[in-house]
């Protein structure tokens, strides 16, 4: 009960701090709930908690979403996500194994963000020969942790500058890849009682950590929670190297 509890705590923080950085939501709430409730009942749930995040931004700003890179990027992470599907069976079965390369994945993207606000270099495009395997790469990180976030923003950032694009583009990206495995979850058949019921109050914390993030992200700075999400990403992901 405990764990449950400390879990719901970690989906209200993060999410508030989803909703104020704009990313990075559930690639730090991994980590920390894998530990707290386990692989099996966190990535699903997780998965639900960002497909109706998604839904939130698209509804506001669904008719700046950028179809033509929609289609692009859905289309070459989906590949992706099927070679992570397939990869997270060689996982499952030692969480050892799965935990360090959560954790590493986890570290790599604390660092390269925090470089690239230290720089605030110009968001370049990507030439073609680096776009597409990361987004097959953010593809199949994706399909294991649910949380390849970082590498889109890596990608969509040099190719899409207004703000509302941007959101409600990456937002329809979720909501497309998140449902494709909120039906392959179903499919196998993760969603026994326990999970059914943890999930149903996480929607609950997840709708409270969105209004608590727009009302704090009008008082306080996005840099400081910028900083504090990269801390404690790399906090969490040394801790996955340790367990």
């Amino acid at each position: 009960m405990i764990r449950e509890i400390l879990f719901l705590l970690v989906v209200l923080l993060t999410n508030i701090v989803q909703c104020i950085t704009g990313f990075a939501g559930t690639v730090l709430a991994m980590p920390f709930s894998v530990m707290l409730v386990g692989y099996a009942t966190a990535k699903p749930i997780l998965n639900i908690l960002g497909f109706l995040a998604s839904i939130f931004v698209v509804a506001a700003c669904y008719k700046s979403i950028n179809k033509k890179e929609l289609a692009k990027i859905t289309g070459i992470m989906l590949v992706g996500m099927l070679l992570g599907i397939y990869l997270k069976r060689y996982f499952t079965g030692n969480p050892s194994l799965l935990y360090k390369t959560l954790g590493i994945i986890v570290i790599v993207f604390a660092v390269m963000n925090a470089v690239k606000f230290i720089r605030k270099k110009e968001d370049r495009p990507l030439p073609t020969a680096i776009a597409i395997p990361l987004l097959i790469i953010s593809g199949t990180v994706h399909g294991m942790f649910v949380c390849g976030g970082p590498l889109l923003v890596t990608y969509a950032s040099g190719k899409i500058s207004d703000k509302d694009e941007f959101r409600g583009t990456l937002s329809a990206v979720w909501i497309l890849l998140n449902g494709f495995l909120f039906v392959m979850d179903i499919k196998a058949g993760v969603f026994d009682a326990p999970v059914i019921k943890l999930s149903l109050v996480s929607v609950l914390v997840l709708a409270a950590a969105l209004v608590l993030g727009n009302l704090i992200s009008k008082k306080l700075s996005r840099e400081v929670f910028l900083w504090i999400t990269y801390i404690l990403m790399l906090i969490s992901g040394l801790s996955l190297l340790v367990k």
